[in-house]
């Protein structure tokens, strides 16, 4: 099995961004070099399993949260970040919400 770098370094950088973190921070929380990050999001470069720990650790998310891409069993994830999208919405929202999702799925469905 081959992993997707790219998509691991996009989600790294999306999850640093969310801290609203510089690479600089996130690198010296993870104990790599600013450099070193910088490469792993462009996915110029392969992140050995201490450095995705350490990364890990200084997001403070599990390995499943960056990685879950490239797993076959990762539902989980993605029904846990829809469901921190829907936490604050209105009684409204969520039914505007579920016709977008209804639709939405008939089209992804409709294009395989």
């Amino acid at each position: 099995m081959n992993l997707d770098y790219v998509v691991i370094g996009k989600r790294i950088r999306e999850l640093r961004k969310e801290k609203g973190w510089t690479q600089e921070r996130l690198a010296e929380r993870a104990g790599i070099e600013p450099s070193n990050l910088s490469h792993i999001e462009r996915a110029a470069t392969k992140l050995s399993l201490p450095t995705l720990v350490g990364i890990a650790n200084a997001l403070e998310v599990s390995l499943d949260e960056i990685v879950y891409s490239n797993l076959v069993k990762s539902a989980h994830i993605s029904a846990g970040r829809i469901n921190e999208l829907l936490e604050d919405c209105s009684p409204e929202e969520l039914l505007g919400l579920a016709e977008i999702l209804k639709s939405a799925k008939a089209v992804l469905r409709a294009k395989q």
